[in-house]
């Protein structure tokens, strides 16, 4: 939504219900993007601490973070570069955000599902069988949208009869694939007793330094790196058609 569509929902409020009305609707908008920004500038922040081994906490001084306090200010300044910056398209880099994090989701969930499946980190709190295989249906589900997302993007004049035929023969292969995956797995760690050293509700996650290293499966490791060239692919044929469009090349 940008800041024509915006102003004139504003006006049309305004023109409905009232004045009143339509500047708390401005000024919702206002706290809910100053809001994002600090969010989204924050989290980001905040993982490439994690993955730099950074120190990175709001509860540390900047004196004591530097670069995780100079990422976070680093971002917000050019976030508000570019909203300030006269004849940028903010719907088109808005867009862009948004498709790249359709095509980027599959793979975020797929370490979140390998992530709640690691007994050293969760314990007795690890996905039971019953989760596994929901879970796994859901982010099957959301790779085939990711694909549909991509096709749309680099070929727009995809007819919408191709796009439910790929959902529909998507979502069969892969509730078939989730049941025979899981069916084959062991007895997860939610389906033993829990010891009475241990109570479920006193577990808590080891440090991480002492956390043993984790290793995949041949059959993980094979669809760990489909999925990289998956990503590598999609990512780069979006980003591709965004530059274009940015530059006028493509309509």
């Amino acid at each position: 939504m940008d800041f024509i569509v915006v102003g004139a929902v504003a006006k049309a409020i305004e023109g409905k219900c009232g004045k009143l009305p339509g500047t708390m609707f401005a000024f919702a908008l206002i706290v809910s993007s100053i809001i994002g920004a600090s969010a989204v500038s924050l989290s980001t922040a905040y993982a490439l601490g994690d993955v730099l081994s950074l120190k990175h906490s709001l509860h540390r001084k900047p004196s004591d973070a530097k670069g995780f306090y100079a990422v976070y200010f680093g971002l917000i300044v050019i976030a508000a570069a570019l909203v300030l910056t006269p004849n940028v398209p903010l719907g088109l880099l808005t867009s862009a955000v948004q498709t790249l994090a359709g095509v980027l989701l599959p793979s975020a969930s797929v370490f979140l599902l390998l992530l709640c499946n690691d007994k050293a980190v969760l314990g007795p709190w690890v996905n039971g069988r019953g989760v596994n295989i929901f879970t796994s249906l859901i982010v099957a589900i959301l790779l085939m949208l990711s694909i549909i997302l991509t096709a749309s993007v680099v070929f727009p004049d995809i007819p919408e009869k191709q796009i439910k035929l790929i959902l529909m023969t998507g979502s069969v292969f892969a509730f078939i694939g989730t049941m025979l995956y899981w069916k084959k797995t062991p007895v997860n760690w939610a389906k033993m007793p829990v010891t009475p050293e241990i109570p479920k509700e006193e577990w808590r996650m080891p440090p991480l330094e002492t956390l043993p290293e984790n290793t995949l499966t041949p059959s993980n490791r094979f669809w760990m790196a489909v999925l990289r060239v998956y990503l590598v692919v999609a990512a780069g044929l979006v980003l591709v058609r965004i530059i274009s469009l940015a530059l006028g090349i493509e309509k």
